[in-house]
């Protein structure tokens, strides 16, 4: 399926929910290309997984805000990988960096750096670890999708529908 056929769908299916995320958050590693950049030479000419870039093209139309959270050790080369993708620009901040611990601490800084709320955040992650603990943390109330072969069309509808049943989910507490 190509780029367009992708964003076409995605545009779709995006479009079949009212709530959606202001923000959605990406890991890099397994989750938009298949490979740990931190193995690869900055020479090398990376790749996306097939449905990324259409997805990615598809949430910038609908002006939703896109962002980065790796804990990788070559922010470097994970730069200089979006850049040969064309698609450093499309992120409203990257938090590249090395963490010993979970993304909570990216999750923190792209709050401060956005103003979003977290609890209108989607995140895609392919390490169930990370998933769980910005799911967790302080209760953040970020949307979090775990993605076990890079993100794809099917996890964007599994995570607009986890968000929108957040979403009423939140509402009805706060109605109490």
């Amino acid at each position: 399926m190509g780029e367009e056929r992708v964003k076409e769908e995605a545009l779709q299916l995006i479009g079949m929910f009212q709530l959606l995320p202001r923000l959605v958050v990406f890991d890099l590693d397994y989750t938009l290309w298949p490979f740990y950049c931190q193995r690869l030479s900055k020479r090398e000419t990376p790749s996306l997984y097939p449905h990324a870039k259409g997805i990615l093209y598809a949430l910038q139309d609908k002006r939703i805000n896109l962002a980065i959270a790796s804990r990788s050790p070559t922010a470097d080369t994970a730069n200089t990988f979006l850049d040969k993708l064309s698609i450093k620009s499309m992120f409203v901040t990257k938090e590249i960096f090395f963490s010993c611990k979970n993304k909570t601490d990216h999750f923190r800084r792209i709050q401060s750096r956005t103003g979003i709320p977290f609890n209108s955040m989607l995140f895609f992650d392919d390490e169930d670890s990370n998933i769980e603990a910005v799911r967790m943390a302080s209760k953040m109330g970020v949307t979090s999708i775990y993605v076990d072969n890079g993100v794809n069309l099917r996890a964007l509808r599994r995570g607009l529908t986890q968000f929108t049943e957040n979403q009423n989910a939140s509402d009805k507490n706060q109605r109490k």
